[in-house]
């Protein structure tokens, strides 16, 4: 992966570490599935009228979108609403690395290097420390909803690597499309008509900063990115760099919440960094020699 495209990863991974947090605040007197309408229907327009729709054909753009988008949220929101606090979401939801690797190796028979397996291993290895020292916090409900989110997230990743398509960020816009009526309609019957419309017109500010946060940040710009190096590069060369997120989100956690980190989650914090180092970082400097020139990818993500 060339230098560039590399800072952007790690942009994306702090947007969203930060973003659990985030997401946590605007939960607050927001039914879950009523947030994520109201995110995304922030993220579709005005965008979409300014943007052409992803050359992926439509079926593809409903796929990406509902698994990408509506799953991986719907079940994250719904996740955090039942409890799951926002440190430990953001580390049970990395399992999709592994998740990504083990469907992208089915589908497009995109077969890991022997260093990018032993980097993922060390990684999730890393995670499993963290996750057992930290899973007393959380009942199993959340935990369960938490790894359905990670699995949609992961076949999501897959899909956008098949698609390639030239534009990240348009992805993002039209594939977002598919969230805000599925979401409002589960919402209506799960949380009442009258629950849905009280939380409408009693939107606090926290609620709607946390919007715009969610919309424009984690997803126009994080998933704009996302996509396009999805686009660029194996599955499997991306993906790791999501063993950073949970480290950004414990910390914000902390500060935020004080929700502190354990002994666990500082050693496996490590552990998750030396594997992705070795799948990552490695990889980088061995590809970079051979990988044809690109044009520079944050034009990409403003087509």
């Amino acid at each position: 992966m060339l230098p560039r495209h590399t800072l952007l990863a790690l942009l994306v991974v702090v947007i969203w570490g930060l973003n659990f947090v985030v997401i946590d605040f605007g939960l607050d007197g927001v039914p879950p599935l009523v947030f994520l309408a109201l995110r995304f229907i922030l993220v579709a327009i005005p965008a979409i009228f300014f943007l052409k729709p992803p050359n992926i054909g439509w079926k593809n753009v409903l796929l990406i979108g509902t698994f990408l988008s509506l799953g991986q949220f719907a079940l994250l929101y719904l996740s955090l609403a039942l409890g799951m606090p926002p440190g430990l979401a953001s580390l049970l939801l990395q399992t999709q690395v592994v998740l990504s690797v083990i469907v992208s190796a089915i589908v497009l028979r995109e077969r890991p290097t022997r260093k990018q397996l032993i980097g993922i291993s060390i990684g999730m290895a890393g995670l499993v420390v963290v996750v057992v020292g930290h899973s007393y916090a959380a009942p199993w409900l959340p935990i369960v909803v938490l790894l359905l989110a990670a699995l949609s997230w992961a076949v999501g990743n897959v899909l956008s690597r098949r698609a390639k398509a030239t534009s990240g960020l348009s992805l993002v816009v039209w594939s977002g499309m598919i969230v805000p009526i599925p979401a409002l309609a589960l919402a209506l019957i799960v949380d009442t008509p009258a629950v849905v419309i009280d939380s409408l017109t009693h939107l606090s500010w926290i609620a709607i900063l946390s919007t715009i946060y969610t919309a424009v940040f984690a997803s126009l710009i994080g998933y704009g990115i996302w996509n396009t190096l999805l686009a660029k590069y194996p599955t499997s060369a991306v993906v790791p760099f999501t063993l950073l997120v949970p480290i950004i989100g414990i910390l914000a956690a902390w500060v935020a919440v004080n929700e502190q980190p354990t002994t666990s989650e500082v050693v496996g914090g490590a552990v998750m960094l030396a594997g992705l180092a070795i799948a990552v970082i490695v990889r980088r400097r061995k590809t970079a020699l051979v990988l044809p020139a690109a044009s520079d990818l944050g034009d990409e993500v403003l087509e």
